[in-house]
């Protein structure tokens, strides 16, 4: 029997490596060939965290502006969230305001629920157009529950922030 079952969306812009850090979380592989995402994908995904047994439904929305319309429906009932960019394209993090206001849009009162700032792709650290020091302040600013930089091609951080994030759907539903 599960002690907790969590539903984790994970939005931003088209193209910048949610599929690919779901893939290399749920499988610990890198598929450098991944299609883009129409609508939305679904997967689960059992663990153990401090003798917790959880349930993630994970939640890939695409990231094209013509789905967005789709993303305020399945928001409901999030237990937390993580918005992605990628660290090689400045121009992915134009849209942040809109999807906080999608994600947060369908949340009501004040139940303020954790999500992850991640910049993907840091395998490409050469390419970067996204300083980190940058990205940790528009966090800050943003109120997001914490940041983290990954890269899915390498494994670097991936299990670090679905842990991360566990961990803090876990407190906020009072189960630590």
């Amino acid at each position: 029997m599960k002690d907790a079952v969590f539903k984790v969306c994970i939005f931003g812009d088209g193209g910048v490596g949610k599929t690919t850090l779901v893939n290399r979380y749920l499988t610990d592989l890198f598929k450098d060939d991944s299609s883009m995402t129409i609508g939305i994908d679904f997967h689960i995904k059992d663990l153990e965290i401090m003798s917790k047994l959880i349930s993630l439904q994970i939640w890939d929305f695409a990231g094209e502006e013509r789905f967005r319309f789709l993303l305020p429906s399945y928001v409901r009932g999030a237990s937390g969230g993580i918005f992605m960019y990628d660290i090689t394209r400045y121009s992915s993090l134009k849209h942040l305001g809109d999807w906080l206001t999608i994600f947060n849009g369908e949340l009501k009162g004040d139940n303020k629920l954790p999500v992850l700032m991640v910049g993907g792709k840091a395998d490409l650290y050469e390419k970067r157009s996204v300083p980190s020091e940058t990205a940790i302040a528009l966090a800050k600013s943003k109120e997001f529950s914490g940041f983290v930089e990954c890269s899915a091609k390498s494994g670097q951080n991936v299990e670090k922030i679905f842990s991360i994030l566990t961990r803090l759907m876990l407190e906020k539903a009072d189960l630590l």
